[in-house]
């Protein structure tokens, strides 16, 4: 009886802190599992806006640990993925308490979310490129460029199909935290790995914005032609 009860908990719960957005991603379950189990102990002082706040600071300690790892020790570039914990913690968890507590603000928080995932991901950038050797910056601004391609994807998605997925299918923020996370370990294990494993992923990231452009047109069309 009692995990029945777990089980028609997690599914009102999750019905009611997830009914905003559709998610495709990998770590679907285990990520919404998570939010849902954590939901219920964040302290009552902690509000939605601080945890988008310390969503953002965990992007701040990422882009300190590629300060550190350049001017100190590679090592340093750890703490980054501590800062990655944070910020998924903080990201995954703001609007979701939102909702959670029946408090939304679903228009201030959706513009909200997007000025922070913007900054987060800025800092992570131009972290990495300061600790990028010369001539591999360029890889720190097209990783920043192209992760903002995919945020206007998103809201364009939105607009036309009037749902929100911050996905490109299988792959979502969180594996792409999980990502660089990785690349981070593997960059301390093996320097200079990271500027190889840096142009795999930008042009991966290339690759899904360019096919989700073509798909997002396409629904564009269908939607002219179902207006029209």
């Amino acid at each position: 009886m009692g995990k029945e009860t777990q089980i028609e908990d997690y599914t009102v719960i999750a019905q009611r802190t997830f009914s905003d957005r559709k998610r495709t991603n990998i770590l679907k379950r285990a990520e919404q599992l998570t939010i849902v189990f954590l939901l219920p102990k964040v302290p009552k002082f902690i509000s939605p806006n601080l945890l988008t706040l310390i969503g953002t600071l965990g992007s701040g300690l990422v882009f300190l640990a590629f300060v550190l790892g350049t001017y100190l020790t590679n090592w340093y570039l750890l703490l980054g993925i501590i800062g990655l914990s944070i910020n998924w913690l903080g990201d995954s968890l703001d609007g979701r308490l939102a909702y959670y507590r029946n408090i939304p603000r679903r228009w201030y928080g959706f513009a909200l979310d997007i000025i922070a995932d913007w900054i987060g991901i800025v800092l992570i950038g131009f972290g990495y490129y300061i600790y990028a050797e010369n001539g591999t910056q360029v890889l720190a601004f097209a990783f920043v460029a192209l992760y903002g391609w995919s945020i206007i994807i998103s809201q364009l998605r939105y607009k036309i199909t009037n749902e929100y997925s911050i996905d490109s299918g299988f792959v979502g923020p969180t594996e792409l935290r999980f990502i660089i996370a990785l690349i981070l370990i593997a960059e301390v294990l093996f320097p200079g790995s990271i500027t190889y494993l840096a142009g795999l992923i930008t042009i991966v990231l290339f690759i899904i914005n360019t096919i989700d452009s073509f798909k997002l047109l396409k629904l564009g069309d269908l939607k002219d032609k179902t207006q029209g």
